[in-house]
């Protein structure tokens, strides 16, 4: 699990970019740097570039190690763009060949409109809003976008044999321009067909039950190790047929992957131990295979190697995309231990077992023994697929139940991303703005960064770590509600430990008054500032803002009558102010209770209700009070990351003697370099 995600909300980046727990917040800013990470801001996004503390010490073999496994990351990228829309290679193909080669008035108004557009595209790995999901709606109009066709290099544009551009043209115009024409690349409103209305690839020619009764008929039941059914394929009709076309060398994607086969055979001669050396054989021989009981055979080994400095995961990884909570994108990270942060998450990891015989959950659905959790801060070296830009602050994997509770997980905190968003967000205004009064602010400042790193280690040490499924329970029960209760449960489990006086006696926070800033940050987050993301009319649709605001509104709800937490009023603006810590705790436990039951039960209609009830409705007029607010503030409230470039150094016999880096100031430049030399799959089958 990833925390856009994409965790908890401190300064303006705590309603920035939660990518899984892809969606972690960074902490509170705590140093200067001189480092200009800025890159590029536009519309409602901002682009950094991110340091890579301590990689000249790297031996020469990591390094080399790191870069084709970076290598295998970026060249995966086609895949998620294809994943996204079916369109949307042929779309990017045509504003890269614009940006390349257009030969008319760059100056003019509708030009600029069209890069922003380009821009926002790029970011989005497609048409869509990496967020929202909705179509991005483009600043200039369909005789434009003709011009802007009919004047660029015929021999750059992505023509079909026989293809002109006016038959291209054609083609594109209503797909990017026709608002009720592929609407939303993810659509789970209630009632809808959350198949055939969504624009994701996942599906072609097939309805939300044919899909449902096409798996309901491979479920093996009592399966102690279950396969995740369906999650590297594409499910289509042929013939008349429902069927799988399933990601793998010779098969759907096979271009790409067999490209990405060969970087990581290149990586597996240089890994730094046999334990690296064997799970890449397993990944190879996954993405050969298609076989999904090799990618879990893969992913044990994977989660049991805990002591390599060097560390990466590559494949159909998180199921965010898939209206069904089935099918997952292609993503990949580069990554390398940061020895110093880590003992913290050492800590935590040390005394798993105590928080999970001390959760407020049920006996019975406690583990009885907490296996292989394993904990790490590390430093990005690159990001790939589902991973850029928009990067994750957290990660714990693998994903499978069955695995978590027979060998183990991983989890990460990405130190050099969060500290690239620390830096950059100081002194923006969000906190003095949002937060209820200057107590609050005197205790973000003090106590946010290091409280916020700790949630976000206890949400993917322990929180995602933590519980089991009942005997028989289906863990794909739960649908399109399993991720944003997923990310509910693991959020409930960091926050309810927060305020608990076993984290101060691990030394693990200084006193209580660093608990109630994680508290103070969560509800302002989930009650008010989360919503600048929404647009005027919408609903809560993105699995981490459901969980959110399905937490927060409900520990508001249930604590009413106590006067637990309550929103005030002062010069017309509104504020959220905890009256209760304590008492807010032990509604944090209750909740968590609750959807750990849901989930070790399977209870659908349970968790459809809790996400539906709390999760989903925007209040109206305060939604238009934050924008408002936001507004004046002009800030982006999401966040990517452009990746530095490695380059090997050779010798006069063409040995790698060196891995420099090159940090990049250009959004847009790499943008058209990743498209040049990391495209591998063809726009016009």
């Amino acid at each position: 699990m990833k925390m856009s995600p994409k965790l908890f909300i401190l300064l303006f980046m705590m309603i920035l970019n939660l990518n899984s727990c892809r969606n972690a917040t960074p902490p509170a800013p705590v140093a200067t740097d001189d480092f200009n990470y800025l890159v590029d801001q536009f519309e409602d996004m901002r682009v950094l570039k991110y340091k890579l503390p301590g990689f000249e010490s790297l031996s020469l073999k990591q390094k080399v190690y790191i870069y084709y496994l970076s290598q295998a990351a970026l060249s995966g990228r086609d895949i998620f763009w294809d994943q996204n829309f079916r369109y949307n290679l042929k779309i990017r193909k045509t504003l890269e060949a614009i940006l390349e080669s257009y030969s008319g008035y760059k100056e003019a108004t509708d030009y600029k409109a069209f890069v922003v557009y380009a821009k926002r595209v790029f970011f989005a790995n497609g048409i869509h809003h990496h967020y929202s999901s909705d179509k991005l709606k483009p600043g200039f109009g369909e005789s434009y976008f003709s011009t802007l066709v009919k004047g660029s290099a015929q021999d750059k544009l992505p023509l079909a044999k026989g293809e002109t551009a006016d038959q291209l043209i054609s083609l594109l115009s209503p797909v990017i321009f026709d608002e009720k024409l592929f609407p939303r690349k993810v659509e789970q409103r209630a009632g809808a067909d959350m198949v055939a209305e969504s624009a994701s690839n996942f599906y072609e020619g097939v309805t939300q039950k044919e899909v449902e009764s096409f798996y309901a008929g491979k479920i093996v039941a009592d399966d102690p190790r279950p396969v995740s059914l369906g999650l590297n394929s594409k499910v289509v009709k042929l013939n008349g047929k429902v069927t799988e076309e399933v990601y793998k060398s010779g098969g759907k994607y096979g271009e790409a992957i067999d490209v990405i086969v060969s970087w990581l055979e290149k990586a597996a001669g240089v890994a730094e131990n046999e334990t690296q050396k064997k799970e890449l054989a397993l990944l190879i021989e996954y993405y050969k295979s298609g076989d999904l009981r090799k990618w879990d055979e893969y992913n044990v080994v994977w989660a049991k190697n805990t002591n390599s400095m060097v560390d990466y995961i590559n494949g159909f990884i998180e199921n965010y995309e898939d209206p069904l909570g089935m099918k997952a994108t292609w993503e990949s990270i580069v990554d390398y231990t940061d020895l110093e942060a880590t003992k913290r998450t050492q800590v935590i990891t040390a005394n798993a077992q105590w928080f999970e015989d001390n959760s407020p959950i049920q006996p019975k659905y406690r583990k009885e023994k907490v296996t292989g959790v394993a904990a790490k801060v590390i430093n990005i070296a690159m990001l790939g697929g589902d991973s850029y830009p928009a990067s994750p602050l957290g990660i714990n994997l693998p994903n499978a139940d069955w695995i978590r509770k027979d060998v183990g997980s991983k989890s990460v905190t990405l130190a050099n991303i969060t500290n690239a968003y620390d830096v950059a967000s100081q002194g923006n205004g969000f906190l003095e703005e949002f937060a209820s009064d200057q107590q609050e602010v005197a205790r973000i400042k003090k106590y946010g960064s290091v409280s916020d790193a700790l949630h976000t280690d206890l949400h993917e040490c322990v929180g995602h770590a933590s519980g089991k499924l009942a005997d028989g329970t289906d863990p794909n029960a739960l649908k399109n509600y399993a991720s944003p209760l997923e990310e509910a449960r693991a959020d409930l489990f960091a926050l309810y430990f927060m305020m608990d006086k076993k984290i101060t006696e691990l030394g693990l926070l200084p006193d209580e008054e660093a608990g109630k800033a994680s508290y103070d940050a969560y509800l302002r987050n989930g009650l008010l500032t989360q919503m600048v993301r929404i647009k005027p009319g919408k609903e809560i649709e993105q699995a981490h803002m459901r969980c959110r605001s399905s937490i927060s509104h409900w520990v508001y709800e249930m604590g009413k009558n106590e006067n637990v937490v309550e929103f005030i009023k002062r010069d017309g603006k509104t504020y959220v102010k905890i009256n209760d810590y304590q008492k807010l705790k032990l509604l944090f436990g209750d909740l968590l209770k609750e959807i750990q039951r849901i989930k070790s039960e399977g209870d659908f209609e349970a968790g459809k209700k809790l996400i539906e009830d709390f999760g989903v409705k925007v209040d109206a007029s305060l939604h238009a009070e934050i924008l408002e607010r936001y507004g004046k503030l002009n800030l982006a409230p999401y966040t990517g990351f452009v990746n530095p470039v490695l380059m090997p150094v050779l010798d006069s016999n063409g040995a790698v003697t060196d891995i420099t880096l090159q940090y990049v100031n250009d959004y847009l430049g790499q943008m058209i370099s990743y498209g040049k030399n990391y495209s591998f799959l063809s726009v016009n089958n």
